[in-house]
């Protein structure tokens, strides 16, 4: 086996365990957003408390917000990856000549 795929396979299997140990320690539930979790807190230290600023739009479902944050994360990952594949090619091609 090639040096590259056992690195490969290495760093896979570190992505698995990154992604498997907290589902296994929180039970895979009540996963909930920093938004979330500061609006309880808000609540909690002032019940009063009115925001002073509405979303401008908010998706009619949690199912569609999560398809907008994916694609926001794949524009991101893409753009991320662009970049260094472009500083990676400009760098062998500098070591070419």
């Amino acid at each position: 086996m090639k040096s590259s795929s056992k690195k490969n396979i290495l760093l896979l299997i570190l992505a698995l365990i990154i992604v498997i140990t907290p589902l296994i320690f929180k039970g895979g539930s009540e996963f909930a957003g920093a938004d979330d979790q500061a609006e309880g807190v808000i609540e909690e230290i002032n019940p009063d408390y009115e925001p002073w600023f509405e979303s401008l739009w908010e998706p009619p479902s949690g199912e569609i917000e999560s398809l907008l944050f994916s694609v926001q994360v794949a524009i991101g990952a893409g753009v991320i990856g662009y970049i260094l594949g472009n500083m990676k090619g400009k760098k062998q091609v500098a070591s070419d000549r």
